[in-house]
């Protein structure tokens, strides 16, 4: 599978990291809609994890992980970039300082809260989906799926929300927004389990992959071997 040359693989990569960086910057605004509220970022953050659940049913574990690293390194690098265009003396006639501050000051901390969350969410998440797909043998997809993102999801939106906004937003605020999260982004994942399910079996055909991680170290820091494929 190391040399195997995939069609789709870049794209949902690309997508994937689009997600997060996008997600990021949004997640400075708290907003409401219905009777949820929450960070802008949760509303496209979701797909994230649904990326992370095709990636790990498809392509398996170790190109997971893969991109999981990219797009951390990725949002790093946004963050940097943010921070040093902040700290940087605004131009002559350029008066909106303050403006990109109230906004996009707030990104390193959110950068940093969404690394550690999605570090924390996303491993679990595939870890989880790849080891309930060897014990059910493939089956039930509906089940890991939406199991590993009870727990990613809980980890990502607990430590994102924490990290993020407390000592900024009231203690009741807080509450509610990790509540309208949580709801929301499982909801999301749940809603689109049909869409996942065509996607995944489109790839699989497509790609002619279908992998099954027998042998891989699951060690998020450490690349391990290469594991069996059945497809």
């Amino acid at each position: 599978m190391a040399n195997k040359q995939f069609k789709y693989f870049d794209i949902i990569m690309a997508l994937f990291v689009a997600v997060l960086l996008i997600s990021n910057i949004a997640s400075t605004k708290i907003l409401a809609l219905w009777k949820f509220e929450f960070d802008g970022g949760t509303l496209l953050f979701p797909l994230a994890y649904i990326f992370g659940d095709i990636l790990t049913e498809v392509y398996g574990y170790r190109k997971s992980r893969r991109v999981i690293w990219t797009g951390f390194g990725c949002a790093l690098l946004m963050s940097a970039v943010l921070m040093v265009v902040g700290a940087l003396r605004p131009a002559s006639g350029w008066e909106n300082q303050a403006a990109y501050q109230a906004i996009l000051g707030l990104a390193p901390r959110i950068v940093i809260a969404s690394l550690i969350a999605y570090f924390a969410g996303e491993f679990s998440n595939s870890y989880i989906l790849a080891k309930m797909k060897i014990w059910t043998a493939g089956r039930k997809l509906w089940l890991r799926t939406i199991l590993s993102t009870l727990v990613g999801e809980g980890l990502d939106t607990a430590l994102f929300i924490g990290i993020a906004f407390y000592g900024i937003l009231p203690n009741e605020l807080l509450m509610t927004v990790f509540i309208s999260n949580y709801i929301f982004k499982c909801g999301v994942e749940i809603l689109f389990t049909p869409v996942t399910y065509k996607v995944v079996a489109y790839l699989k055909k497509s790609e002619g992959e279908d992998h099954y991680d027998h042998d891989t170290n699951f060690n998020p820091f450490f690349a391990g071997q290469r594991s069996n494929v059945k497809g």
